[in-house]
């Protein structure tokens, strides 16, 4: 009789290629734009870095940005499209630089004090946690194509760091993090890989 051994969940988070609203520092959330000439050759480009693994679930947020992301990508499988992986919600903020927010609002911080008329950090938190809640059921490796403060926080709290620290872990355009458990005690999430391109 042969034992079967579960394969440990590796998490392969990818930011979406660049857009024109993530070269200017433009808040990208609800607002539905596709990636520039340039976010596209990005995500063939990390398309070549992920081939050869065999991904059990691939996850993509419902922005077009981040599913043309994973499309480019030419990875093979069936994407599910998940609501949690949508950027935060930056309410008023939508389409504002952070200097002008600050200029209008010294010392604002994401992070901390959310977006009027959006997302306060507790409700991304408590969507992230949700999200990694059930993402712990699987196993093998798992693609997840988001977009950039919410990979921050996906980070942060894989590691069980408060979304405060999420600032800390800033993620480029086309970027690619790996979330995994420690070697010797698969009981400790770590990030194995940050922000990689």
């Amino acid at each position: 009789m042969t034992e079967t051994v579960a394969i440990p969940l590796k998490i392969h988070l990818i930011r979406h290629g660049e857009t024109e609203w993530s070269l200017s520092g433009q808040h990208t959330s609800r607002t539905d734009i596709a990636l520039t000439a340039q976010g596209e050759q990005q995500a063939r480009e990390l398309g070549q870095r992920l081939r050869g693994i065999d991904f059990t679930r691939i996850f993509t947020s419902p922005r077009k940005r981040a599913q043309q992301t994973y499309a480019l990508s030419g990875l093979t499988g069936v994407s599910e499209i998940e609501p949690d992986l949508a950027e935060w919600d930056y309410g008023d903020y939508e389409g504002q630089r952070s200097a002008d927010i600050r200029a209008a609002r010294p010392g604002w911080n994401l992070f901390r004090d959310g977006c009027p008329n959006g997302e306060s950090p507790a409700q991304v938190c408590q969507r992230v946690d949700r999200f990694i809640d059930r993402l712990r059921a699987s196993i093998g490796d798992v693609a997840l194509f988001t977009h950039g403060h919410l990979g921050s926080v996906i980070a942060a709290r894989w590691i069980g760091l408060s979304i405060t620290n999420a600032e800390n872990l800033p993620l480029a355009t086309a970027s690619l993090s790996v979330l995994a458990f420690k070697a010797n005690n698969a009981g400790v999430p770590v990030i194995a890989l940050f922000n990689s391109r």
